[in-house]
């Protein structure tokens, strides 16, 4: 199973980006404000017609796929999604099995447990806080199973535990199969969480791999200009300025 940008383009945004991206793995895109890491993942997702270059689902160019097809294989979480009508929690959790044709109770249960909001499932969203509403919102997309789980910054509104059970289940989604790619500015959770760290720089792809191969002090220095080092051990490092 793989996604694959080849050669994208969006004038000042993206600069001739080609990433391969398998199933089965946590990938993290990072890097400075404005590298274009939104606009990639829009990209990937499919919402956003790049000005050159395609991206490729499992070989097939995805603008060609059926717009349900694609929308139950690739899931996506936008960066500060709002909500417009206050309707139930479960309501807003079941729209993300409109790709399948249903509303399915197993999935919108499972998906409202795995985000800690089965107690919220009849609140009115616009009742939450922001940090339940991201919940839900997230639980939204996993409610669709898609094949592809792409978020952006979905850690930005959540407290310590809510934000390690969202990785936890991010990462139990991997090992299920599904893709997951993550944009995060928190270069911790990258170096701790994923299995793979994509680093952008003012549109151009900078170098992908491991993340202990990819977020060595001297591309943080490089790229985010700020001289830090790493501390701790394997999973549990911290990031600190020097």
């Amino acid at each position: 199973m793989t996604l694959e940008a080849r050669e994208l383009s969006v004038p000042g945004r993206l600069e001739r980006v080609t990433l391969p991206l398998r199933g089965g793995r946590v990938t993290a895109i990072c890097g400075p404000n404005g590298a274009g890491k939104s606009t990639l993942l829009q990209a990937l997702a499919g919402l956003l017609p790049p000005a050159a270059g395609t991206v490729l689902l499992d070989g097939e160019p995805l603008c060609a796929l059926d717009p349900r097809r694609r929308a139950q294989a690739v899931g996506y979480l936008p960066q500060g999604a709002e909500i417009a009508w206050d309707v139930t929690v479960r309501s807003v959790v079941a729209l993300g099995r409109m790709p399948h044709g249903d509303r399915a109770d197993a999935p919108v249960a499972a998906a409202l447990a795995a985000m800690d909001a089965a107690h919220l499932a009849e609140r009115r969203v616009l009742t939450l806080s922001g940090g339940e509403r991201a919940r839900v919102l997230l639980a939204r997309v996993l409610a669709g199973e898609p094949r592809w789980i792409l978020a952006d910054e979905p850690l930005a509104a959540l407290d310590l535990a809510h934000r390690a059970a969202l990785m936890r289940h991010l990462r139990a989604a991997a090992e299920g199969g599904a893709g997951v790619v993550v944009v995060l500015h928190d270069l911790a959770a990258a170096m701790n969480e994923a299995d793979e760290v994509v680093v952008l720089d003012r549109g151009r792809l900078v170098v992908s791999g491991t993340p202990e191969a990819v977020l060595s002090p001297g591309l943080i220095a490089r790229v985010w200009h700020h001289d830090a080092v790493w501390i701790g051990e394997a999973g549990h490092r911290a990031l600190v300025g020097r």
